[in-house]
């Protein structure tokens, strides 16, 4: 680890922003970055007062993508090991998938894990001049980080190995057309978009947001099937939460609801 944090955390109510700190090297992805990552993860979703988690980058750019010179030597048989203990991957490629929502706001150069951090984020706010690459191919290695997995579910087959197989740049109009970005804003407001929609999912009832993305994450891995089994239990243990009491209190006398998370 360095002095300097290659990942700033900060708890703003039920958020914690997690920002990439590392604005000299256009935010490359060193292994302390890497680590440091894991562990902000970690905290997000171990903590039941934090309820969604806002990405952003530091500098100009959000990230130029691995530094390879630093993560090159660190590659043995089984991959890259970046995960220390309380931590969580957060490309959510190793089984484990994060309990809350993630929003995710690109600026500048957003290059190879950048793109698959958003695929594995929930919403995705870019600046209108966000410049995207998955250039792995042009390095000699293949996204890993979930790119070969995610990028055609959302985008279709075709259209993903259009960027997938060539290494080409694309803009934030095409990153939208892909399904990779829900909106895009005039430079230098997109963090503050973000946060708004931050803020928005962080008022809605925790234990909901959480059954919500549990199920729909349970339809993308084991198909419709296993999603709809679960779908009435999980509406049942809503159902008897102070949650749910509150949600209904709030219904009947037209007042904002404040929930508790439990």
């Amino acid at each position: 680890m360095t002095d300097q944090p290659r990942i700033l955390t900060e708890r703003r109510g039920h958020i914690l922003l997690i920002g990439f700190n590392r604005p000299e090297k256009r935010n490359a992805a060193d292994f302390s970055l890497l680590q440091q990552l894991a562990l902000a993860y970690g905290e997000l979703d171990r903590d039941p007062e934090l309820r969604v988690g806002l990405v952003y980058a530091v500098g100009e750019h959000f990230t130029a993508g691995l530094d390879l010179a630093d993560i090159g030597p660190r590659l043995g048989p089984n991959g890259l090991e970046m995960v220390p203990e309380g931590g969580i991957n957060p490309w959510q490629v190793d089984g484990q998938s994060l309990s809350k929502p993630v929003v995710i706001a690109v600026q500048g150069t957003c290059l190879t894990l950048g793109i698959e951090l958003m695929l594995a984020s929930d919403i995705v706010v870019a600046a209108e001049s966000t410049r995207f690459g998955q250039i792995e191919v042009a390095r000699g290695i293949l996204p890993f980080g979930g790119a070969t997995i995610r990028f055609p579910r959302a985008a279709g087959w075709g259209n993903a190995m259009r960027w997938l197989l060539t290494g080409d740049l694309f803009d934030a109009a095409e990153a939208r057309r892909l399904g990779l970005v829900q909106e895009i804003v005039p430079d230098g407001s997109q963090f503050d978009r973000a946060l708004e929609l931050a803020e928005k999912i962080a008022a809605q009832a925790p234990l909901a947001i959480q059954a919500t993305l549990a199920n729909a994450r349970l339809a993308q891995r084991s198909g419709p099937a296993s999603a709809e089994a679960t779908l009435q239990p999980a509406l049942a243990r809503l159902v008897a939460t102070e949650d749910s009491r509150i949600g209904m209190q709030s219904f009947l006398t037209r007042t904002p609801a404040v929930f508790l998370g439990r």
